[in-house]
């Protein structure tokens, strides 16, 4: 079977395909997007690709970066869905699947509810009446309820309690309006200001890359969309940004991370980057660090790559729990935590 060289030899199954092996197994959860035919027809279409050239492949990611740097912002509801559906579905399946998606009355509300995060929706719930808050929380589930209680202020929390003891039936008519209130101001605001951008999840993919991998991306992307590559680097973290850290971020940093890989991931760093992390350890300690380097003699790229990327996801972790914090790639006055 002659190689793949490039993207016109591809048609759509075998384009997902390409750009599923191309992410690799740390991305997996891509697949959860799609229902069990469509995986059936892209495993198919892996199954039988062969070789595909990196040149194919480069240019495959680099149109769909430039299609959904072009796209701009989308608006998803409900009306927008089932006009899409019914563009490439018959009637009857259209019907059923939209069906689905409204769900009995009140359950796909409550469920959609269930897995908002506590603090989230407790921010929201504050400032509405507490009956109103005694009627939500009777719809969720016990452990959800119990969580949003204990994040809302102690008194307000209380009432809520009191008025979901003393809690007539509800009506029909009271409890859709309080569906519709929370899907109209409350979810649909959610759902607006959760939305990940595109660029965003774009830069995270990159940052999985390695180092040629990455820059022969950026590269080609120049060449199609300067200011999407501009973008994205502006929105990766990479190993050189660790050199924003405070004293006490690298410290914590230090502590986290194993010697051979620090001495591995610092032989590829910068002179400025070397000296933040030899700065924050005792004098002994460095001079062992810089005699563990010296000793290791040439190392392939490959590797410090490798430990670099290792460094750089343990700090992220470390961030999200709260432990240190982060500045952006390229938005120095931006912490994340």
């Amino acid at each position: 079977m002659a190689a793949i060289a490039s993207l016109s030899e591809l048609r759509g199954a075998e384009k997902a395909a390409v750009f599923l092996l191309a992410l690799g197994e740390d991305h997996k959860a891509l697949w959860e997007l799609f229902d069990e035919e469509e995986i059936k027809e892209i495993s198919q279409a892996m199954s039988n690709l062969g070789n595909v050239q990196s040149e194919a492949v480069e240019e495959l990611v680099v149109d769909f970066i430039g299609r959904i740097s072009n796209t701009g912002a989308v608006m998803g509801s409900y009306e927008q869905t089932q006009r899409l559906l019914a563009s490439i579905l018959p009637p009857e399946k259209v019907e059923a699947i939209m069906e689905e998606i409204r769900g009995p009355a009140g359950r796909t509300m409550w469920d959609k509810l269930g897995n908002v995060a506590e603090t989230t929706l407790a921010n929201y719930l504050k400032n509405e009446y507490p009956q109103t808050v005694a009627v939500v929380l009777s719809k969720v589930k016990a452990d959800h309820a119990a969580r949003v209680l204990s994040a809302l202020p102690d008194d307000f929390a209380l009432e809520c309690v009191n008025r979901m003891l003393h809690m007539e039936p509800i009506q029909r008519d009271i409890l859709e309006k309080i569906e519709i209130t929370l899907r109209n101001e409350f979810m649909s605001n959610l759902a607006r200001t959760s939305k990940r951008d595109s660029h965003e999840l774009m830069a995270e993919i990159f940052n999985n890359f390695d180092r040629a991998t990455e820059n022969r991306f950026i590269g080609a992307l120049e060449e199609r969309n300067r200011e999407a590559a501009e973008r994205i680097r502006s929105l990766m973290f990479v190993f050189e940004d660790l050199k924003k850290l405070d004293p006490g971020g690298v410290q914590t940093l230090l502590r986290a991370v194993e010697k051979s890989q620090l001495a591995l991931a610092l032989k590829g760093a910068s002179d400025e980057l070397r000296n933040l992390f030899f700065t924050n350890m005792s004098e002994r300690a460095a001079k062992i660090m810089r005699d563990d380097m010296a000793s290791m003699g040439p190392v392939r790229l490959k590797d410090v790559d490798g430990a670099q990327s290792g460094m750089v996801q343990i700090a992220k972790d470390l961030a999200q729990r709260g432990e240190i914090m982060l500045a952006e790639g390229g938005r120095d006055d931006e912490l994340i935590y």
